[in-house]
């Protein structure tokens, strides 16, 4: 068996949905070696990878640069979306029925595509961020259209306190008419973490109540941080 299929087939993932309807999230460690994360970095200088190169501060977006993969994906990236989809669609239609909302995610990311086909998004959404010292990213979501998919991932490239300092993943939870929840986390190197693109339910007193999610990245005090961005949807532009 292919060697991220392997290590894809090992994950606990029953524990990881049930952390990520919990919490909002779950890390899963040891995804990438050392070997996949450095061909990753030493990538982002080819343009040919890529249909589109943003500079985060031309748009107040923050400071530091991303960049969208071009399909077709490179292979592992291709095969961790397309085996990971399936395993976070539960949780993901567990949530709609529990926000009582008319939605329901087909269990296979080609079919998703043929949603977002319909609603004219057709370009690759997985991406490669890239952070020098005083870069951050500002809290957002990514959403890219109509059809989207309530969950995404991060990989991460390389090692924090050691290839840079800072640049920690920030959540926050907007639960309504009270102020936010942070979130703060430092995953590994080669380690992905799961979390909620847009809302999630929380359950209360009187059943569940929606509360919306965004993230983005705290400074970077030293050094090169590089995550991989893994979005299920795709976008128009």
């Amino acid at each position: 068996m292919d060697v991220i299929l392997k290590k894809l087939e090992d994950v606990d993932w029953n524990n990881a949905q049930q952390t990520l309807d919990q919490q909002g999230y779950a890390i899963v460690e040891n995804v990438l070696n050392a070997d996949d994360c450095q061909e990753f970095i030493e990538g982002f200088e080819n343009p040919e990878r890529y249909r589109k190169n943003v500079d985060m501060e031309r748009y107040r977006f923050g400071k530091g640069h991303y960049k969208y993969f071009k399909y077709p994906l490179p292979d592992i990236l291709s095969k961790l979306r397309e085996h990971v989809y399936p395993k976070l669609v539960p949780v993901a239609n567990q949530w709609m029925r529990n926000l009582k909302l008319d939605i329901n995610f087909p269990a296979s990311l080609s079919e998703l595509h043929k949603k977002c086909v319909v609603n004219g998004q057709l370009l690759a959404t997985p991406l490669i961020l890239k952070y020098t010292k005083e870069g951050f990213n500002t809290l957002h979501q990514d959403l890219y259209g109509d059809v989207y998919f309530p969950i995404q991932a991060v990989l991460f490239l390389n090692k924090v306190e050691k290839d840079y300092t800072g640049g920690e993943f920030v959540m926050t939870q907007q639960v309504p008419r009270a102020q936010s929840k942070a979130i703060v986390l430092r995953p590994k190197k080669g380690s992905m973490l799961i979390f909620t693109t847009n809302y999630r339910p929380l359950l209360g007193k009187k059943g569940h109540y929606r509360v919306t999610m965004k993230h983005g990245v705290s400074e970077v005090h030293s050094g090169e941080r590089y995550t991989l961005g893994v979005i299920f949807h795709d976008a128009t532009t």
